[in-house]
């Protein structure tokens, strides 16, 4: 098995939550607290019957290894937002890999020409690793999250589908 993206199914529900609520992912969520089985089942109730959303699991040869999500997907506007994290003991790459295989999804698969995202802006290195891969920075919201009773500025970044293929096809080429 190569690198790839698959559908979420109920039965990878409680590993979703589990990597979800590990502090070193939970410190860079918007939503910081640990979420219950309850929480987490209201969650994904409301987001399975979302058209705009997609919810898929990056797997390699070694397992599972991190959550991809798409939401506000929208066709007339060539658009989404996305967001990603690792399960907790994920081997160093799997943030680039992972990656490299939402792009792909977004651009190829789901046929946009824009894709956002937004980071709180102490999580340096996944805004470095989001401009590695193409993304430029759009905004800063200024105190836009209050979590853990202090202001918290967002970075909001987008990437453009003919950005991503001319660096996918220089990456092909120097391989």
């Amino acid at each position: 098995m190569t690198d790839q993206l698959r559908t979420v199914t109920a039965d990878d529900l409680a590993m979703m939550r589990e990597w979800r609520n590990a502090p070193a992912v939970r410190q860079m969520m918007y939503t910081q607290h640990v979420i219950t089985p309850e929480e987490h089942a209201a969650w994904w109730a409301g987001q399975s019957r979302r058209a705009d959303c997609r919810h898929l699991i990056f797997a390699t040869d070694q397992g599972d290894m991190g959550v991809v999500s798409f939401a506000e997907i929208s066709p007339r506007h060539g658009t989404a937002v996305w967001a990603f994290y690792a399960r907790p003991d994920a081997p160093k790459g799997t943030g680039r890999r992972m990656e490299a295989a939402a792009l792909d999804y977004a651009f190829d698969v789901l046929g946009l020409r824009k894709l956002m995202c937004e980071v709180l802006s102490h999580n340096r290195r996944v805004i470095a690793l989001h401009k590695a891969h193409g993304f430029r920075v759009e905004g800063l919201f200024r105190a836009q999250m209050v979590i853990a009773d202090k202001p918290q500025d967002v970075i909001r970044l987008a990437l453009f589908s003919d950005r991503w293929r001319g660096i996918r096809q220089a990456n092909r080429q120097e391989v």
